[in-house]
């Protein structure tokens, strides 16, 4: 069984690294790389569809980022426990139309022993933006890493 560092039991630091790799996976947008962040069983909500399993989990975020266009999304802990961490997160992009797009959510995260996701639970909110309203450009840099979200 492959593991997925940091591993529970959670403490700030490791917490904050498991948020930020997160991040960092899914501005890939790889569904095969982000996906393998999960158990073979990990179940999902993700607005109102529900998933199980790596495979059902690739194949919503291959659909999620063809329509998704200049996705960047940026995460940010919230809460964790010893296997359990709560984030909130906002990501931009834009649809086949050229609107752009903020999306406002919240996430709450259970873990395995060797780290691997196996429950996730997604609230979002979609706000239309204008391209001069952006503010998420890319994966974070190095030097913006911890800063935390502006809430508008």
């Amino acid at each position: 069984m492959t593991s997925k560092p940091p591993l529970p039991p959670f403490e700030l630091t490791s917490a904050r690294q498991k948020v930020q790799a997160a991040e960092d996976a899914w501005n890939t947008r790889d569904p095969e790389r982000v996906s393998l962040a999960y158990t073979e069983d990990s179940v999902w909500r993700n607005r109102d569809v529900f998933l199980t399993g790596r495979a059902e989990i690739a194949a919503f975020l291959r659909a999620k980022w063809d329509r998704e266009r200049d996705y960047a999304l940026r995460k940010e802990l919230w809460a964790y426990t010893e296997d359990r961490i709560a984030v909130r997160y906002q990501y931009e992009c834009r649809d086949a139309e050229g609107q752009w797009w903020r999306s406002y959510g919240n996430e709450l995260w259970e873990f395995t022993a060797d780290g691997l996701m196996s429950r996730r639970e997604s609230s979002i909110d979609d706000v239309p933006i204008t391209e001069r309203e952006r503010r998420i450009f890319g994966p974070r840099g190095e030097d913006e890493r911890d800063e935390p979200i502006p809430l508008r």
